[in-house]
């Protein structure tokens, strides 16, 4: 199968010459995906060309290997089918190194800390709800702020009111941690609108929060759970016509937001019905207490430790997620059974990607519509 790949007829031609490497490169531009092998290519000179990426499983970096009387350098992996990996490419001159978006790839990933390049293998789509549909009504996205004495500072909100919106009518809530990059870079309200439009999901009230000093807010925090559950939504529900019980309020997030959720929802048992986890960040040790991720996390590992040692059912349903190509899965696969355990339905998903938003978004339709479905999905499963 090798002997078949672009890369492999490339290296056997004779003569190989830049204008050969200018076609294939026109052609192929990179990564070359075929079957279940990625080619990434890079072009140019260096003393070293490497592949960085966070992807569990594969070397990192990755180490491209000049093709042999030319400036193209090569690497081939394999990249099982469905998978979608970010990476950038770095170079290495003398001493001086750079790391950089493939420049031969149009394909992008954007977060807060930046855009990625995007590699995905046969398989994977980008699901249709995210994109804009213009048979779908609009919500609409209000801007505003409270007063919080828990967290003693003025925190901004972000409040989605979905199409046809009537105060006559009663609104499940879903309280969304790192809103505005939820917003940002899961293009989440472009997916409630699809989701709703489609009778996919139950209309509803989305409220996207930042956060404030996210790595302390977020780590089972007493101000940040109190803020939540005690001033923004009583709050939200005396000024909105919300559903004033357990079973229609949610609490989502992502990593270390999944942790916010989480700790809230055990903080004040019962008072949410439903969690969405994503790649939360349920890092825990059986034996001693080196966790390996550094002192933001210690007070998560606390936390998760306490859960585990004493599981409790704090709400009735969960949608869990994860990539499997980060090193948060194995801790979300353990708290799976952990989670049923305490009596709480859970529904669990996995995905061959990473810890990335693109992952987070593509979950969201699994997830909601679980949680509150349409029409179209008004049984449980």
């Amino acid at each position: 199968m090798s002997a078949r790949l672009a890369i492999n007829r490339l290296r056997d031609r004779v003569p190989l010459d830049g204008a050969a490497v200018d076609r294939f490169v026109a052609r192929y531009g990179s990564p070359i995906v075929e079957g279940e092998r990625a080619t990434f290519l890079w072009r140019g000179e260096a003393d070293e060309v490497r592949v960085r990426h966070r992807v569990v499983g594969l070397p990192d970096p990755l180490p491209l290997s000049p093709v042999q009387g030319t400036d193209l350098w090569a690497v081939t992996t394999v990249l099982p089918e469905g998978s979608r990996v970010e990476y950038q490419v770095e170079i290495r001159r003398g001493e001086a190194y750079e790391q950089f978006n493939d420049p031969l790839n149009p394909r992008l990933a954007h977060s807060p800390l930046g855009s990625s390049s995007v590699c995905a293998s046969r398989g994977y789509q980008v699901p249709d709800w995210v994109a804009f549909d213009p048979e779908a009504r609009p919500g609409s996205v209000i801007e505003d702020s409270i007063r919080s004495k828990a967290l003693r500072r003025e925190q901004p909100i972000h409040v989605y009111l979905p199409a046809r919106f009537n105060r006559a009518l009663r609104y499940p809530l879903l309280v969304v941690h790192d809103g505005t990059d939820y917003l940002g870079f899961a293009a989440m309200k472009t997916v409630l609108d699809n989701l709703i439009h489609r009778l996919d999901v139950d209309p509803l009230v989305a409220v996207f929060v930042p956060p404030g000093d996210r790595l302390r807010e977020y780590a089972n925090h007493a101000p940040h759970a109190r803020f939540i559950a005690r001033e923004l939504v009583p709050l939200l529900t005396e000024r909105l016509p919300l559903l004033d019980a357990p079973e229609a309020r949610c609490l989502m997030g992502s990593s270390f937001g999944g942790i916010a959720s989480l700790s809230t929802a055990v903080r004040y048992p019962g008072y949410f019905g439903s969690l969405l986890l994503q790649s939360a960040s349920l890092v825990f040790t059986d034996i001693g207490f080196d966790h390996g991720g550094g002192p933001a996390f210690d007070p998560v590992v606390a936390f998760v430790n306490r859960y585990r040692a004493r599981p409790t059912a704090v709400v009735e349903r969960i949608y869990q997620s994860c990539g499997v190509y980060e090193p948060l899965i194995t801790p979300n696969r353990s708290m799976v059974g952990v989670f049923r355990q305490a009596g709480m339905q859970v529904r669990y998903a996995e995905a061959r990607d990473g810890h990335n938003w693109e992952n987070w978004r593509d979950r969201l339709g699994d997830g909601l519509s679980w949680l509150f479905p349409g029409p179209q999905k008004f049984l449980y499963e």
